[in-house]
C-alpha cells in the first residue's frame, strides 16, 4: 500500500505509470515500515499475530545473482495449512513485448508494484501450486530444483535466463520464515496484507500492501495514504524491498562461503 505521489512525480513518469496500468492485470500498493515503527504500526492497525499464517520462502539464483541481473526471479514457498507454490517471474517487464500465448495463460499475470515516492515496476508472474514436502525435499538436496516447476515455467525460464544456465545449477537462497496476516481495519474498507520477514542476521521487514484493479489504483493510493497517516504510520520513509534484501544477503553468504 502506498501513495503514488503525484506532486513529486514528473509528467513523464506519470505517463509511464498510466501506460503500465493499461497493460497490467492488477496493481499492488506496498509500504515497508521502519524497524522502530513496527510495534506501533501493529498496535495502530489492530493486527493480531495469532491470526497470522506461517510461510517459508526460498529463492533460487547463482551466487553472483546472474538471474537477478537478467530480470528473472525464481521462487518457491511452503505455506502453513495449504499447498505451497512455485513462481517464475520476469521483473521488470514490458507487457507489450510479451508473447500473446503467454498473456493468455490463466496462470500468468502482469502486476504493477508501486511504492512511496513514485517508485513502481511491472512484473510478469507465472505461478503454479506445489507440494510443501517437495519444496522441503529440494532444500534438503533430495529432489532436483527443476521438479518444482511446470513445463510452462521451465520454458519461460529457458527463454529469459542467461544462455546455458539450467535450473538445477541454481543455488538455494534461503529459506526465510515469514508471518503473513490478512485483515480488514474497520474504517479502511479494504483488505490489507501484512508480511513480516525474518532474515538470518536478525533484520526484519514489515510490509503492508493492498491489491486493486489498475483503474482504481490512484484513488486507492490516496485513500490508503490518508488512512495510514491518521494512525501515525509514516508513508514517506526509506523503503526496503523483501526480495532485494533477501537476494543481497544470501548472495553475500554464498560468495563468502558462509
Amino acid at each position: 500500500m502506498t501513495e503514488v505521489a503525484l506532486p513529486i512525480m514528473s509528467s513523464k513518469r506519470l505517463g509511464e505509470l498510466l501506460a503500465l496500468f493499461k497493460e497490467a492485470d492488477s496493481v499492488e500498493l506496498k509500504l515497508s515500515v521502519p524497524d522502530v515503527d513496527q510495534r506501533s504500526a501493529v498496535a495502530a492497525l489492530g493486527m493480531d499475530p495469532l491470526d497470522a499464517q506461517i510461510r517459508q520462502v526460498v529463492f533460487f539464483d547463482t551466487p553472483d545473482l546472474a538471474l537477478d541481473r537478467a530480470g528473472v526471479v525464481v521462487r518457491a514457498r511452503r505455506v502453513q495449512r495449504r499447498p505451497g507454490d512455485a513462481v517464475v517471474k520476469l521483473r521488470p517487464v514490458e507487457p507489450k513485448r510479451l508473447s500473446p500465448s503467454l498473456r493468455r495463460s490463466p496462470d500468468f499475470g502482469v502486476e504493477v508494484d508501486a511504492m512511496p515516492g513514485g517508485s513502481f515496476v511491472a512484473s510478469g508472474r507465472l505461478k503454479a501450486p506445489v507440494d510443501n514436502a517437495h519444496v522441503r525435499d529440494v532444500l534438503a538436496g533430495w529432489r532436483p530444483i527443476r521438479k518444482l516447476f511446470t513445463k510452462q515455467q521451465r520454458d519461460l525460464f529457458a527463454a529469459h535466463a542467461p544462455e546455458g544456465l539450467e535450473l538445477d545449477e541454481l543455488r538455494a537462497l534461503g529459506p526465510i520464515p515469514i508471518m503473513k496476516l490478512k485483515f480488514s481495519p474497520g474504517e479502511y474498507g479494504r483488505r490489507l496484507v501484512a508480511e513480516l520477514w525474518f532474515y538470518p542476521d536478525g533484520g526484519r521487514i514489515l510490509e503492508l500492501s493492498t491489491k486493486c484493479l489498475p483503474g482504481e489504483a490512484l484513488n486507492v493510493a490516496a485513500e490508503s495514504r490518508a488512512f495510514l497517516g491518521e494512525r501515525g504510520i509514516d508513508v514517506g520513509g526509506v523503503q526496503q524491498t523483501k526480495t532485494r534484501t533477501a537476494l543481497t544477503y544470501f548472495s553475500e553468504q554464498l560468495s563468502s562461503g558462509g
